[in-house]
């Protein structure tokens, strides 16, 4: 991991290659107030942000790097409902919270549109995607999926696809069945991400780039401080997920990062498109340790997967990713690989994300475990939400039990890692 005050600009990925627009927001000198401040400039924090700026708030965002830097702008772009740990709050609350966390799960995607909309926000949001069966007895969950959205009367097109169906639609014999959702679907994240902060400063929220916040200082107005400056607030927001390291007794043990790694090749041809994905849906297989697939905007594929919890990054992610794409796709041997990048992702240890407060007024959200795009900005509106006074939803994840490993941050990566070694057992079961 970096030191939290090594100041970075965007990884060599495709999507800082292809964005819309860079941002140049100043580093914070001096000393700001507001209603509330956001460290993080993720989708967590631009998602919080900009909901806050909606209702009326002085919200000032100080981000350690450049806005969308870390997962929010490296993901695989995959718009997918749900958040980590429903199943296990439904568990613990009951089943009277059943519908309100069904409109939950979606609220994301609807946060997203609406705003894509509002703001003329380019980033190639499109609806399709496709969870893969890799073997037989991960067909159950897809049928459960199809019940629940029956019994629900879904408003948008789904369908159950037999592995004759999968194997036309997808051009692979690597899967057995597969459920799509044209609700879900994907993006270009770090369009998502800056497009959504020039909103937020549009409505006067103030943004410090290359600022990495060092330390909070706590009271009924905490102050968040920089190594050149400070913001006074009602309210502090940590939304830095992976990349956090404040508040280092109170929260260590909670989140670990993990790797996840993601190559793109060439432009594919209009035959092979038509081949291997002629709906333009992203792909997701159904183990444990997940591979995921799309098509960018320009027809390259993005391929990724492969999550290290080892704490150590490949020295040659083409090499570490691209056989995983070929067992999928052997007719694509010999594709040229123009992007490798990777990046960290927040994980928690029981998969339920780690949600609370300190002192009552420095709210935290962190670890989705490699499922954020929709999820964050659901998070963004539940902390608004809670700083606004309604604690309903927030209290729901603030009030799940959280498991703690104890050490340091290297033991806990070495013993999920450990863990994970059971569910690629699984997997190749």
């Amino acid at each position: 991991m970096k030191a939290v005050n090594q100041k970075q600009e965007h990884t060599n990925s495709y999507y800082a290659a292809t964005v819309n627009e860079t941002t140049d927001y100043s580093p914070l000198a001096g000393t700001e107030e507001a209603d509330v401040c956001v460290v993080g400039g993720g989708f967590t924090g631009v998602a919080t942000a900009l909901t806050l700026a909606e209702r009326g708030y002085s919200v000032a965002v100080v981000e350690a790097n450049r806005v969308g830097w870390g997962a929010s702008g490296r993901n695989g772009g995959q718009l997918i409902n749900g958040i980590n740990g429903l199943d296990k709050m439904r568990k613990k609350h009951g089943e009277g919270i059943a519908d309100l966390l069904w409109e939950l799960k979606w609220r994301g995607h609807e946060i997203i549109h609406e705003r894509v909309e509002r703001y003329g926000i380019d980033c190639d949001l499109k609806g399709g995607f496709v969870e893969a069966a890799v073997k037989p007895r991960q067909l159950a969950s897809i049928e459960e999926t199809a019940k629940e959205m029956q019994r629900r009367q879904f408003p948008y097109q789904y369908e159950i696809w037999d592995r004759d169906k999968t194997r036309a639609m997808l051009g692979t014999d690597a899967y057995v069945g597969g459920f799509v959702c044209q609700r879900d679907g994907h993006l270009h994240p770090l369009n998502l991400c800056i497009g959504e902060a020039r909103a937020a400063h549009g409505l006067g929220v103030r943004i410090f780039e290359q600022s990495p916040a060092i330390r909070i200082e706590h009271g009924p107005r905490p102050k968040v401080r920089t190594a050149d400056g400070s913001v006074q607030a009602e309210a502090v927001v940590l939304a830095g997920n992976a990349y956090s390291r404040l508040e280092h007794k109170r929260l260590n043990g909670l989140v670990f990062p993990a790797g996840s790694y993601i190559i793109g090749t060439e432009p594919l041809s209009e035959e092979v498109v038509a081949e291997i994905n002629p709906l333009d849906v992203a792909v997701c297989d159904l183990n444990e340790i997940v591979d995921y697939y799309r098509l960018s905007a320009d027809k390259r594929l993005l391929y990724g997967g492969n999550c290290n919890y080892s704490g150590r990054d490949p020295t040659d992610i083409k090499g570490y990713i691209l056989p995983k794409l070929l067992k999928v796709y052997p007719q694509l041997r010999g594709v040229r690989i123009d992007y490798e990048w990777g990046g960290t992702m927040g994980i928690v240890l029981n998969r339920v994300l780690a949600v609370g407060r300190i002192n009552r007024n420095v709210y935290y959200c962190q670890g989705y475990s490699g499922h954020g795009v929709n999820a964050t900005h659901i998070m963004g509106e539940v902390l608004a939400e809670a700083i606004a006074g309604t604690l309903e939803k927030f209290d729901l994840f603030a009030n799940m039990r959280r498991l703690r490993l104890p050490g340091s941050q290297w033991l806990g990566n070495q013993i999920i890692a450990l863990g994970m070694l059971y569910y690629r057992l699984k997997d190749l079961l």
